[in-house]
């Protein structure tokens, strides 16, 4: 049986406007204890382009301009069991998603849920619902094994982030 992973605490500051959902860290995120650790994810190359800070900047530096412009990141999934990092790979059965109905009724100004790809908006809507979510937008996964061209994810990241 894979090990039971948990995620991370949400990047959030005050009166987010929109918040920015994967689905769970990659192994290498959870071991950094950082959103999108992996070099290869676009996620923070994507972020710094349309906000413009420096996607090279120290992690708290990246962390603090998102919460600038009013963005909060968090995953689908609290818990899970998987093997590796692929979203493909996380057992089904044991997926407990993050409680979003506390997250929104703390954080009510949020007007805009960005699903980062395919596996969180699924998940999303299975385990979590959506009667009372804000309105949402699935984009391009940021992940390196989603192999779209880095500049028609940028595209759809800034048509909707803008």
């Amino acid at each position: 049986m894979s090990e039971l992973l948990h995620g991370l605490a949400p990047i959030v500051g005050k009166r987010p406007r929109t918040l920015i959902l994967g689905n769970m860290p990659s192994v290498m995120s959870l071991s950094a204890g950082q959103y999108y650790g992996n070099p290869r994810n676009a996620f923070w190359r994507i972020t710094a382009e349309v906000f413009g800070f420096d996607a090279a900047a120290p992690y708290d530096e990246r962390v603090r301009a998102l919460v600038q412009h009013r963005i909060a990141v968090w995953d689908v999934l609290r818990s899970c069991r998987r093997v590796g990092s692929l979203d493909s790979a996380v057992e089904p059965d044991s997926m407990v998603p993050n409680d979003f109905g506390q997250f929104f009724e703390e954080h009510h100004e949020i007007g805009l849920v960005v699903f980062n790809g395919a596996a969180a908006e699924a998940n999303y809507r299975r385990l979590v619902g959506v009667d009372t979510s804000p309105p949402s937008v699935r984009l391009p996964s940021t992940s390196p094994a989603h192999t779209m061209a880095y500049a028609d994810k940028l595209a759809a990241w800034r048509a909707a982030l803008k």
